[in-house]
């Protein structure tokens, strides 16, 4: 059996972890400690966890942050989500094919149903979420001396920060910006530990909202049910990822960006060899280069508009490694039985309509979807309805990058603070002008320049494109790169004053979260000068003397020259700056390397033999209900997405609607109905599955 694990990165580090003994349909697996289901299961290249009731269909990992219940498996006769679920030693994990058969568990004794909730807690604070947004108002709180209870559902603090590997853009003073993600982690982590008012739950989930102003929490960790009745409540809940209708959608293989990022990046598991990318926002480009760092060949990338919405830094990366990125295009379909095999795209119109004619099949064994994210706000919709004294921040209030979501958390964390009469000032405005610039979209991608040369050495930024970051001004020692501090969405520049020169020292290069600064020293040899470049992959890839090819900015080879030097500085410790000795004509043009190490390389023909699916498009994950289901009672006349799910059962599964939703809406939209003459569905706790033996245990009837 294949052992799909990811034994180096240039980045992260490859823990030594325990290994444990699992059982997969009665045969013995390995599984590392803290693993959890999911990813020991596709490490050990097992992609089917199920097969759906409905259509037998296979079914396997999906999103990998609870919110859909795709991975479904059994764990000793009880249903569980495998993403959420960790490995420990000896359980039984079997498919989640049909009913699990519970005639062999123990039953119950009766006194267990009778305890009751013991109390309902009451607090100052409450915050849902342990992210960027959830960390960062948590330790403002703690500073001020609030008494904060900060729940999240996953087994350690830092939401997606966990899963970013790369340098943040932004503010380096505000929210370390230049900083890598899982870095940041870190530092927020270590914080809240810090801070004596803030008490941390971790593997608890909130399950709902309700009218006596209490919310009710499940923590997994010792199957308690607990009523929490705080005096404000701050959502920080983050956001789930939007699924895409294509035939095929389903097939296991299939991973929204989250999920491939968990397991590569927090899992350290290899989830594919040949990766699809749908979506060219900051996600897709960016979940594309850590393919790429996990070894991974990135086969194309398609985005329907006619360009990519994400930093042009981001698609630039892409660019240098010659990954093919397909504009105006969009998938039809994925082939394969089991799982994905291939995918059909085809070009958009303007009115991003297929166009017949322009079909083109392109071989992979995994697609991600990137096609943006929608806040999960269900909790503080439901607070507002009951007038418990409520607050978004991060993307549950508004989809954004990581660093907003940082800054967002300190700014609602001071409004808090008002609400619960503490001695704080109000929030001054430029904070409130600041976070709207780290939230704000990046700007026209600008002409290239020709580029000037600045003395015996200097730096090149190879910005082009008005984005929020400042580490390349922040960390020149001499001062000589400026972004004006009143607005960090303008692009650096390189200014000599005061007699003050570049000396070389390379931190600009190092830290660059774009990868977009290089270094031109003339000073050794003013024909053939070295160009300094900053590399985030194995050393093994490259070494000194070897006749490397360098690129400009859009991807295209300049040439081919010799290494020189390598190097790593020791606060940038897993960026490595390659020199490359060029002709000094075009020593200012270049701004990357395009490595050889296995991408792009074609299918071989065993890959080219592929079976056609059976699914059709899938809107109702949960259900299977299709598109076409779905189109026909709109074209019936249908207008209550109520009757909707009468009538199929969607928005009835185990998510409770949470992917499907705005699918049934976007096709309410595609045949011309007015959303606002649509019925929304009724929505109830509980907004996330839990046990009912759990419910069962703890009885509210006494609760006053």
């Amino acid at each position: 059996m294949p052992h799909n694990r990811i034994t180096q990165h240039p980045i992260l580090e490859i823990p030594e972890k325990q290994t444990i003994e699992f059982y997969w349909q009665n045969q013995p697996l390995q599984a590392k400690q803290g693993e959890t289901i999911a990813s020991a299961l596709i490490a050990n290249g097992i992609n089917i966890f199920g097969h759906h009731p409905k259509d037998d269909s296979p079914l396997g990992l999906f999103c990998a942050n609870g919110q859909c219940s795709q991975c479904l498996v059994l764990v000793n006769g009880k249903p569980v989500k495998s993403c959420m679920t960790t490995v420990t030693p000896g359980i039984s994990v079997m498919p989640a094919d049909g009913l699990p058969d519970i005639s062999g568990l123990p039953d119950s004794e009766s006194s267990v149903y009778q305890e009751g909730i013991k109390e309902i807690i009451e607090i100052p604070v409450l915050i849902i979420g342990g992210g960027p947004a959830g960390l960062s108002a948590a330790i403002e709180l703690g500073k001020l001396g609030v008494d904060v209870l900060l729940v999240d559902d996953k087994s350690q603090l830092g939401g997606k920060l966990v899963l970013q590997t790369h340098r943040f853009f932004g503010s380096t003073k505000a929210v370390y910006a230049g900083t890598r993600g899982i870095d940041i982690a870190v530092k927020l982590s270590e914080q809240i530990k810090s801070m004596a008012t803030v008490d941390v739950w971790l593997e608890t989930t909130a399950v709902g909202i309700f009218e006596e102003k209490t919310v009710g929490l499940w923590r997994a960790t010792d199957n308690q049910y607990i009523l929490i009745k705080p005096e404000v409540l701050l959502v920080a809940t983050g956001a789930r990822e939007r699924s895409l209708p294509f035939k095929g959608n389903t097939l296991p293989g299939i991973y929204g960006a989250g999920a491939f990022q968990t397991l590569a990046n927090r899992d350290l598991v290899k989830p594919a060899t040949n990766l699809f990318i749908v979506g060219g926002g900051n996600v897709g480009l960016i979940a594309g280069y850590h393919a790429l760092q996990a070894g991974i060949n990135v086969v194309a990338l398609v985005e329907a508009l006619p360009e990519c919405g994400g930093y042009r830094v981001h698609r630039d990366k892409l660019a240098r490694f010659n990954v093919p990125i397909l504009t105006s295009q969009t998938i039809l379909e994925a082939k394969g039985k089991d799982h994905v095999q291939s995918v059909v795209i085809a070009q958009v119109d303007d009115t991003f309509k297929p166009i017949q004619g322009t079909e083109q099949e392109i071989q992979c064994d995994c697609v991600l979807i990137a096609v943006g994210l929608n806040p999960v706000d269900e909790f503080f919709h439901k607070a507002k309805e009951v007038g418990l004294t409520v607050f978004a921040a991060g993307d549950a209030a508004e989809i954004a990058e990581a660093s907003a979501a940082m800054f967002a958390g300190k700014i609602k964390a001071n409004e808090i603070a008002q609400v619960l009469n503490l001695d704080v000032p109000e929030v001054p405005e430029q904070w409130r002008k600041f976070e709207t610039i780290l939230k704000s979209k990046p700007g026209e991608v600008q002409p290239i320049k020709q580029q000037e040369i600045h003395g015996d050495v200097f730096p090149v930024t190879h910005c082009r494109q008005e984005i929020p970051c400042d580490p390349c001004s922040s960390i020149c020692p001499q001062g000589l790169i400026q972004i004006d501090p009143e607005n960090i969405r303008a692009l650096p520049e390189f200014c000599t004053f005061d007699g003050k020169n570049c000396i070389g020292c390379e931190r600009c290069v190092a830290i660059c979260p774009g990868l977009a600064v290089t270094l031109v020293d003339f000073r050794k040899d003013a024909q053939h000068p070295t160009v300094s470049i900053p590399l985030e992959f194995s050393k093994e890839y490259i070494h000194v003397g070897d006749i490397v090819p360098v690129t400009d900015i859009d991807g295209q080879v300049l040439g081919k020259y010799p290494v020189v030097s390598m190097r790593t500085l020791r606060q940038f410790s897993s960026t490595l700056i390659v020199r490359v000795q060029v002709p000094a004509a075009i020593a200012t043009d270049i701004s990357g390397i395009q490595l050889v190490a296995g991408w792009d390389r074609p299918a071989s023909e065993d890959e080219k033999y592929l079976e056609q699916t059976d699914q059709e498009t899938i809107i109702c994950r949960c259900e299977h209900v299709t598109a076409d289901e779905i189109r026909a009672l709109i074209r019936e006349g249908v207008r209550d997405i109520n009757q909707i799910k009468a009538e199929t059962k969607a928005t009835m599964g185990s998510c409770g609607g949470k992917t499907c939703l705005t699918l049934i809406k976007k096709i309410f939209r595609e045949e011309g109905i007015p959303l606002e003459t649509v019925t929304d569905p009724t929505q109830r706790p509980v907004f996330v599955e839990m046990p009912l033996e759990t419910l069962a245990k703890n009885q509210q009837e006494d609760v006053e």
